[in-house]
């Protein structure tokens, strides 16, 4: 196969690609909307008349007005150009508010659209994908469907109807002169094709570019106390000026080959109206052709010349939207990993027992972080978790939650395969406190209620009481309705801690998961939340992974994990007593200060 070939192979392929993504774009948003455009096109369609009709009408005002001197044509012919303007501007400003009505609509559909599909990913593709270039790509593709939209009805009823009205006004006035002047289309549409070849790989690295400059510029924002702290600013600021630098040459380029379309469309244009104007010219001086005719057509040739520049310039546009749709039609596209299976039954939690018989796990393609992982953690009771850091605790929790699936083994409660319920279902069963923790914007209150949407104000304050939040709550500006800021910004780590674990407690779940729910707060502050958690964990089925052995001295149950099995497990005094093991080094070790990370291994 010659490169010729090849390359006319890829591009008919790309624009097969085009079409299909065309007909999807209309299929989805075509219905939703077909009063809007059919009002748009009837007022795109009264433009295109009245600007071919004010390129007809010339031929009359010449010839009656300035050449035969008609004094009755002196008020008919003025009001209706004046018609035609006025029939114009009112239809102009009605497509151009419904066409920008139904694409805010599609936008704001398509926003909804996005982020309620990107809550139904795995958590798997988050940890693949970073959160603020992924935030950035999606700002930026967002317009694409709006703007195929726009593209395709503004191009085909209003500019390609004006051009395909004039070129019958020009017909219509002098068939000759029109040959003349349509010689032009063709070297125009193959130089056009060429371009939009261009363009659609420079797009693409464009907006990839773009989003990992918005990227950086939002993870430096985020996390400035620690590019101070390090004194980081003058390496992001070189790794974002190459970044910065290399969007501006992809910028630059995709203004190149677009604005290359001008002076091709100027120099043939250039030429065929020159050549018309040469041609009837002639005619008339020569041959007495009426100046009204030619003036008509000229008119229509100078009309016919922006609908025509807007058409030669439309694939070129459209290449530019239909990648942007592309990329968001690609997110859209993506399927959870792990789905419920079909027909899975809710999960009724009758007392909260959680089992793990045999559960493996691996992060993508890392060593094992779980190997075999079998334990019993019953009903009403604290199952404490500790071990080495990477030893695979905070993954097990992740797995009750099933942000993961584990690659063998079961996992059950009071039961039943959690791999065969809905996650939905599962979730609602328990309350989880991250080790980091989370807030979202709005105010304490909204953060609190997200526990359970269904909350009472009442049962949110105690809950706030319970997780020893309420005293700085109540110091705050305006008490639970004071804006927490960008991930609780304003307040410290203790307090954004004790509010996730106040939102936990508004859940009332039968099951509560605590990962390291502690270790932001100071020694009271601890004693406190630990008496206050020790009130309801008689209620519930509890698991909690620490550091510190004052968190778990009271667990029913003990797990000591090291790399990535249950090497211990027994009450605190129980394991107190085996000499040499694990838990019992990790106590010695810690109660003299000498670590506080856990159990080293033998």
């Amino acid at each position: 196969m010659t490169k010729e070939s090849g390359l006319s192979l890829a591009d008919g392929q790309e624009r097969g690609e085009a079409l299909r993504l065309l007909k999807r774009i209309l299929s989805e948003n075509g219905k939703a909307h077909v009063r809007g455009y059919v009002v748009a096109v009837i007022c795109l369609v009264l433009v295109a008349l009245t600007t071919a009709f004010l390129a007809w009408i010339m031929r009359d005002v010449i010839d009656q007005i300035f050449v035969q001197r008609d004094r009755a044509m002196l008020v008919t012919l003025p009001l209706a150009v004046f018609l035609a303007f006025l029939i114009r501007g009112v239809a102009s400003y009605g497509q151009g508010v419904t066409l920008a009505r139904i694409g805010n609509d599609i936008v704001a559909r398509y926003q909804k659209r996005l982020f309620a599909h990107l809550t139904e990913l795995s958590v798997d593709f988050f940890g693949e994908n970073r959160s603020a270039q992924l935030a950035a790509r999606i700002s930026q593709n967002v317009t694409g469907v709006r703007d195929t939209l726009n593209l395709t009805v503004t191009s085909l009823a209003r500019d390609l109807l004006t051009l395909v009205f004039l070129i019958a006004v020009m017909i219509w006035q002098d068939p000759v002169l029109s040959a003349i002047a349509l010689l032009a289309g063709p070297p125009i549409a193959i130089l056009i094709g060429g371009l939009s070849r261009k363009l659609r790989r420079a797009t693409r690295q464009s907006i990839d570019l773009n989003a990992r400059v918005v990227g950086a510029m939002q993870e430096a924002a985020q996390g400035i106390q620690v590019v101070k702290a390090f004194t980081m600013e003058a390496p992001l600021r070189q790794r974002t000026d190459a970044l910065v630098e290399a969007a501006e040459e992809r910028a630059n380029r995709i203004a190149a080959i677009t604005e290359r379309s001008g002076p091709i469309m100027e120099i043939v244009a250039g030429l065929a109206v020159a050549g018309v104007i040469g041609w009837s010219g002639y005619r008339a001086i020569v041959y007495g052709y009426s100046p009204g005719a030619m003036f008509a057509f000229i008119t229509a040739l100078l009309l016919a010349y922006d609908p025509a520049r807007r058409l030669a310039r439309l694939q070129v546009e459209m290449e530019r939207a239909l990648v942007n749709a592309r990329m968001i039609y690609e997110l859209l596209d993506l399927q959870p990993r792990k789905r419920d299976r079909p027909g899975a039954p809710d999960l009724v939690v009758r007392g909260g027992e959680i089992r793990f018989e045999g559960v493996e796990f691996s992060y993508a393609a890392s060593d094992p972080v779980l190997r075999g992982v079998d334990f019993v953690a019953p009903a009403g009771r604290t199952t404490a978790i500790i071990g080495a850091s990477g030893g695979g605790k905070s993954t097990i929790l992740a797995l009750i939650e099933r942000f993961y699936e584990p690659g063998a083994g079961r996992i059950l409660i009071d039961g039943q395969d959690i791999s065969g319920v809905t996650r939905h279902s599962l979730r609602r069963q328990i309350a989880y406190v991250p080790q980091q923790p989370v807030l979202f914007e709005g105010t304490i209150r909204d953060n609190l209620r997200y526990g359970r949407m269904d909350a009472t104000n009442a049962e949110i304050e105690a809950a706030a009481r319970l997780a020893q939040a309420e005293e700085f709550i109540l110091a705050q500006p305006q008490g639970y309705d004071t804006p927490v800021g960008e991930n609780g910004v304003t307040l410290s780590g203790g307090q954004r801690q004790r509010l996730s674990i106040a939102r936990a407690l508004v859940r009332g779940a039968p099951i509560l998961v605590l990962d390291e729910a502690t270790s932001a707060l100071d020694t009271r502050s601890e004693m406190l939340v630990q008496r206050a958690l020790a009130d309801i964990m008689t209620e519930k089925t509890v698991l909690v992974v620490a550091h510190r052995l004052s968190t778990i001295v009271g667990a029913h149950q003990i797990l000591v994990v090291e790399q990535g099995k249950v090497a211990e497990s027994g009450s605190h005094a129980d394991l107190l007593s085996r000499d040499g093991g694990l838990y019992a080094r990790f106590h010695n070790l810690q109660a003299s200060g000498a670590v506080e990370s856990g159990p080293t291994g033998p």
